[in-house]
């Protein structure tokens, strides 16, 4: 795979993609956001990546909206925002709906629709040092797109609070409102990273794909329709080769055939 704004590495069965626009601290463009939704569509498809790794190059995770993109979307007319805004969302939700399990290296700071990326992630891992913030409101807009993925890890009250006022905030603050998962030394972070992999290493392929499909379709369901999908798909997954091996290798006392 070929980008401009993107560097991508496969080790084994885990691939690494990394924004790569470290002299704009990663700032996305309508380029980055193209790259990095035509990347993670082609590997959605891919049977031999067990996990995927997003991170940035440089000292910054994701600066938000790159300066010159910003010039251009003020001449924009309502419709060109729409169709802007459009692309936005596309490439947060391919990476969100991915059925691979997707790792946040959050190696620097992330603003704004940074943010946005790093709670489309399943698991985020960062340092103390990174400093994280709502920015928009500065600039008389709101983050709006990125608001869908983001509420489902942290509270409503927290969402007004930081919204609003665009504070910065750093990681361990970020740990204790739900963005980030763990935070660790910056000498640990690619240990951490690599513990996470070697967890998904040992879980079932399908059965993280369908519980990723679970918890989507809890967010969207009303109470009582879930509660009829819970059933539904447990008893399928029970009765599937890959839960069949599951429990006939626990049962068995070995390793299931997954396990790598």
């Amino acid at each position: 795979m070929n980008f401009e704004t993107l560097e991508y590495t496969k080790k084994n069965d885990v691939a690494t993609v990394a924004l790569n626009r470290p002299d704009v601290h990663n700032a996305m463009n309508e380029q980055l956001m193209n790259e990095l939704t035509r990347c993670f569509i082609q590997l959605l498809g891919d049977d031999s990546i067990t996990a995927i790794i997003l991170t940035g190059n440089g000292k910054s995770f994701c600066a938000g909206a790159d300066l010159s993109w910003m010039k251009n979307m003020v001449n924009f007319s309502k419709e060109e925002n729409k169709k802007d805004s459009r692309l936005l969302l596309d490439m947060y939700e391919t990476i969100y709906m991915c059925p691979k399990p997707v790792i946040g290296r959050i190696n620097g700071h992330a603003f704004g629709g940074g943010i946005g990326l790093l709670a489309v992630c399943d698991i985020t891992v960062t340092i103390p040092e990174v400093m994280f913030a709502f920015s928009e409101v500065k600039l008389g807009i709101i983050p709006a797109v990125i608001s869908t993925f983001v509420a489902p890890r942290m509270t409503p009250a927290e969402m007004r609070r930081l919204f609003i006022t665009g504070e910065r905030f750093d990681s361990i603050q970020a740990h204790e409102i739900g963005l980030i998962d763990l935070v660790v030394p910056p000498e640990k972070l690619d240990d951490a990273v690599n513990s996470c992999v070697e967890q998904v290493r040992s879980s079932g392929p399908t059965a993280i794909k369908e519980i990723k499909h679970l918890i989507n379709n809890l967010i969207k369901m009303d109470t009582e329709k879930y509660k009829e999908f819970t059933v539904e798909k447990i008893s399928e997954l029970r009765v599937s080769q890959e839960g069949q091996e599951g429990i006939n290798a626990f049962l068995g006392k070995r390793k299931p055939n997954w396990k790598r």
